[in-house]
């Protein structure tokens, strides 16, 4: 199983690395379907030299429907992408099949509207090894695509933005704004307020009597499918996709976490054999990290499952298109900018946490007991017990680090001429690093054995600041005399 994260730029992309991303998906310079979110060939290099030092795939998007001059163009990229070892292509444009591609694995965009065994059938056939399946399937439907397709992989979203419209089939921005969302340009129009009118042109009205009025009648909830992650995997999803090439490597880190730890306990942790519950991970790493992941605390909209189980509702907040952030309690009061609230247990707020009520945003500029000053009078508030959030937690957001390292098992053995030093990764997709060391190195017995070989353990397992994480290390020597200094140089010498 994998868990795929986005990344707007390198940075963010070491940053979902780090987080626990099996692989991450990033715009090229051009044709990327995120006009904001292009990343120069140089840069793109540095992340698959960087991913790959730790298992993780790199997949690029050329996603973009291409006019005709834009052939030659894109092709030529997807060569200079196959040659700085970029793991696969996500393309939409169908005619890119019709040129002379690189050898490298192409996946089917979900903007191909991928919803039906027999497209997905079509897609294989064309040579496409994975498919990113329309977020608008249901979980049988899901199950279908791969009973009567099992030889191509599914990816599904699990997380972030949804668009109201069909996967790929969205055209509002192109005929309202000429702004094609298939370029890479959407204007957003479904996050923006209208009226809801009946044929007579009269505002309709909800179910409290209130005139549907500049609502946000098109702004659909995020999606948060983490909860289904057996049932997704029971019906044959292989790739786990968290949505978002234009979020910040705070969002990124939270929620790709979110999702490692959530599919990690679902499948057995592999021991390292140290004896510490904090050395325990999977093949692709092991993790530390200063905070708990919680997806309510970056960019949240509230969340929905959206289809998979049918239509259930909420799906859309008719509010607000912008993150609302966490439940944390009731306003019972309000004196011009000063707050009276009831919060949830455990909640404490922090000078310069985001709040919000409704589409209304402000900060905490103080807080006294259940009396919270913000930086601003509202100027929406209709009643007592109106539901707070808070959409930014400045604790929280400090606390985003986490850190990734990768178990190696270490074999120091003696040669005719000195010594051979492996540290050989558990993930079999990983390289072992060898260093002949020793070279003439006067091999002079141990007076005290056990303790000239506990040392060589120890100082060959102080992996410090490297990737690498000690797993289980094996002596295939006799117990010499060797100082720690000379240790400390080997081990630099095999690891850097």
């Amino acid at each position: 199983m994998c868990i795929l994260s986005p990344a707007r730029d390198k940075e963010v992309a070491k940053a979902a690395i780090q987080a626990g991303a099996d692989a991450i998906y990033i715009g090229p310079p051009a044709f990327g379907a995120r006009q904001a979110a292009g990343n120069s060939i140089e840069d793109l290099a540095e992340v698959v030299r960087y991913a790959h030092s730790y298992g993780v795939q790199v997949l690029v998007t050329l996603n973009t429907l291409l006019h005709d001059d834009e052939y030659p163009q894109a092709v030529a990229l997807a060569h200079e992408l196959y040659k700085i070892g970029v793991d696969a292509l996500i393309i939409q444009d169908l005619h890119l099949l019709d040129f002379d591609l690189p050898p490298i694995r192409l996946h089917a965009s979900t903007q191909c509207d991928n919803r039906t065994p027999e497209h997905v059938a079509h897609l294989r056939d064309l040579g496409f090894k994975r498919v990113v399946l329309a977020r608008e399937l249901g979980i049988e439907e899901i199950r279908a695509i791969h009973e009567a397709v099992p030889d191509i992989e599914l990816e599904a979203f699990v997380h972030g933005a949804l668009c109201v419209s069909y996967s790929g089939r969205c055209y509002i921005s192109e005929v309202l704004a000429g702004r094609s969302a298939n370029r890479g340009a959407c204007a957003q129009f479904c996050r923006m307020a209208y009226d809801l009118l009946d044929e007579s042109m009269n505002e309709i009205l909800d179910e409290h009597g209130e005139p549907i009025h500049q609502r946000y009648l098109l702004s659909l909830q995020d999606l948060d499918r983490s909860a289904y992650l057996s049932e997704l995997i029971d019906a044959g999803v292989t790739t786990f996709k968290i949505e978002g090439r234009l979020k910040d490597a705070d969002y990124v880190t939270n929620i790709t976490a979110y999702y490692r730890e959530k599919l990690d306990n679902l499948t057995p942790a592999l021991s390292t054999g140290r004896g510490s519950s904090s050395l325990e991970g999977r093949l692709g790493g092991v993790f530390s990290r200063s905070f708990i992941p919680n997806p309510e605390k970056t960019f949240h909209r509230g969340a929905t499952d959206y289809f998979l189980h049918g239509r259930t509702r909420p799906m859309a907040n008719w509010e607000t298109p912008k993150s609302t952030g966490e439940y944390i309690g009731k306003v019972i009061e309000a004196r011009g900018n000063t707050l009276r609230v009831r919060l949830k247990e455990g909640i404490v707020l922090h000078n310069g946490d985001g709040l919000t009520i409704g589409s209304e945003g402000f900060s905490v500029n103080g807080v006294e007991g259940n009396w919270v000053k913000i930086n601003k009078e509202l100027t929406i508030f209709r009643n007592t017990d109106v539901p707070l959030f808070r959409n930014l937690d400045v604790e929280f957001t400090k606390s985003l680090k986490s850190e990734r390292r990768i178990p190696v098992d270490i074999l120091f053995r003696e040669t005719e001429d000195g010594f051979e030093l492996i540290y050989t990764p558990i993930d079999s997709k990983l390289s072992p690093l060898v260093g002949r060391v020793g070279e003439g190195f006067s091999k002079e017995p141990a007076k005290n054995e056990a303790k000239a070989l506990e040392t060589i353990r120890t100082q060959l397992a102080k992996l410090g600041d490297t990737p690498y994480i000690a797993h289980n290390v094996q002596i295939e020597s006799k117990p010499y005399f060797i100082p720690i200094s000379i240790l400390n140089e080997w081990r630099r010498q095999t690891i850097l």
